[in-house]
């Protein structure tokens, strides 16, 4: 599997490595589109607060608190899926349990987390323009040219 990613110029001027992504609403029916930070520093995939407000899913208490570069935020825990397109194939798709906050200043943008990056290998290079996951059929070779 090989799902591929861009660098997005962000609002605040700053390029970064994003995969984009969806999430399965309330409804069982509508995707909502959702940039996902490739962020090999989190511990699991968070959603935003603009994220959560759209998918109108039930939530339950967070059984772990959350923080990030401004501190511990209040979040909750929601059940759904994560599709990534992929060209000429069928999506991927992750089903589970996943962290959202609660407010708004706690998270610009959804963080694509370690529960499923460790799924793949990450390759993230700027220099190159690359921003790429390759599952078990894909590989990749580092040389010195």
């Amino acid at each position: 599997m090989l799902l591929y990613g861009q660098w997005l110029l962000c609002s605040d001027g700053i390029v970064r490595p994003v995969l984009r992504g969806e999430v399965l609403a309330a409804d069982g029916v509508t995707w909502v589109d959702t940039p996902f930070l490739l962020d090999t520093g989190a511990d699991r995939t968070v959603l935003n607060t603009e994220i959560l407000n759209a998918l109108r899913l039930p939530t339950t208490s967070a059984t772990h608190s959350l923080a990030g570069v401004g501190g511990p935020s209040p979040s909750v825990i929601v059940e759904t899926q994560i599709q990534v397109k992929r060209q000429g194939h069928a999506p991927a798709v992750f089903r589970g349990q996943f962290a959202a906050f609660t407010v708004a200043e706690a998270l610009d943008m959804s963080v694509l987390g370690r529960d499923i990056t460790n799924l793949f290998a990450v390759i993230i290079d700027r220099p190159q323009d690359v921003v790429c996951l390759l599952g078990p059929r894909h590989q990749y070779n580092i040389y010195e040219s």
